[in-house]
């Protein structure tokens, strides 16, 4: 009952700010993954740990919020948003519905990041999706310096190619970090994450194949307890007394990390026959705040036209937020979730040849002509 608790606490604090109380609530939406919905919903989620990993239950339901000891008005109803499969669950229907590639003439590509990453690709003529294990890093786990994005986290980064200097922004500062006297970052957050790897591919710090350049004559590059690394942050502009540093360790999560999103990209356009992407939206919590040349320079996605590509934060939350006013549109989640075609993506033959490419920056042979003057411009080592 820990998700009921957690949710009763949530649902607590957004009444207080919205100066109303919990009991007056008379109806909620939820969207969530696989997992987390058949938790929610006290359902014992062994079948979605053995493959071919089915759900309990497939459809959308309502349920009295009492059945739930969810504290809102007790005669309340909580609508579950529908489950796609096994890896692929309610949240990504609300990013559906939220997006809405079902009605695009264009081939779209939708990404929602997270531990698991989920993968939506096609357009009215047909939708495919997928799942790959991304892991934590780049929402920050798994990251020696990495942490959630609150204040003291950086959130950008530039590096000068010439002197390999660094500015950055930490959230709760509107300055860079060469602007004020002390900064006082804590760590780094996934969009500086992704900043970090990008900027030093962009300056030739890192190589394509995510090696830190050791020949660089700069203090920021040297060796550490976890093999070479960058210095982000000098200790006497923290606020923890040290060093923040992005190591080898680090750019090779990063690197599992975009090569499970990229590889998963590459083989659904693959089964869909397309060739080129005419858009890419970036969902997830922090979604909103990825540098989309960041993310095209380190190679989370296939090319695609800059001004085409689109971070658009929680679409998860923003399609339960749609559900929950609209009716009509949890008829639509329903009839799309039935639609939207999985395919698992760990069986296919050439999965492992395409990952392994997929590794380097920002890939190992495909080309990036939208960014293709940036890659020109990197340093020869």
């Amino acid at each position: 009952f820990s998700i009921i608790d957690g949710l009763n606490k949530l649902i607590q604090n957004v009444s207080s700010l919205g100066g109303i109380t919990p009991e007056d609530i008379c109806e909620l939406t939820i969207v969530g993954n696989t997992a987390m919905h058949h938790l929610f919903m006290n359902i014992y989620p062994e079948h979605i740990g053995v493959a071919p990993f089915p759900p309990t239950l497939h459809h959308s339901i309502n349920v009295k919020a009492r059945d739930l000891r969810l504290n809102i008005f007790e005669g309340a109803y909580v609508h579950i948003l529908p489950i796609e499969a096994g890896f692929v669950g309610a949240d990504n229907v609300g990013v559906l519905i939220a997006e809405e590639p079902y009605n695009q003439d264009s081939m779209e590509l939708v990404i929602d990041i997270g531990t698991n990453g989920e993968l939506v690709l096609g357009n009215r003529q047909k939708l495919i999706s997928s799942s790959c294990a991304t892991g934590p890093a780049l929402e920050g786990a798994h990251i020696k310096f990495g942490m959630r994005a609150a204040p003291g986290a950086i959130e950008k980064i530039k590096i000068d190619p010439e002197t390999k200097e660094v500015k950055y922004k930490v959230i709760g500062k509107e300055e860079w970090s060469t602007e004020i006297e002390n900064p006082e970052a804590k760590g780094i957050c996934g969009s500086g994450i992704i900043d970090a790897v990008a900027e030093m591919f962009r300056t030739g710090v890192i190589l394509k194949n995510g090696n830190i350049n050791m020949n660089i004559q700069s203090p920021r590059v040297r060796k550490g307890d976890d093999g070479s690394e960058f210095v982000i942050a000098w200790a006497k502009e923290t606020s923890i007394g040290r060093d923040i540093t992005m190591s080898i360790k680090d750019v090779r999560a990063v690197q599992l990390a975009k090569g499970a999103l990229y590889s998963g990209a590459k083989l659904m356009m693959k089964r869909l026959g397309v060739t080129k992407l005419d858009r890419v939206i970036l969902a997830g919590a922090f979604g909103s705040y990825i540098d989309k040349e960041s993310a095209m320079l380190i190679g989370m996605f296939p090319d695609c036209e800059m001004e085409n590509v689109y971070a658009v934060g929680n679409a998860a939350g923003d399609g339960a937020r749609i559900a929950l006013l609209n009716k009509a549109k949890r008829d639509e989640a329903n009839a799309i979730a039935r639609q939207v075609e999985y395919v698992e993506l760990a069986v296919d033959p050439t999965f492992q040849r395409e990952f392994m490419e997929s590794m380097h920056l920002p890939h190992m042979k495909d080309k990036f002509p939208h960014i293709q003057h940036i890659l020109d411009a990197i340093p020869k080592s």
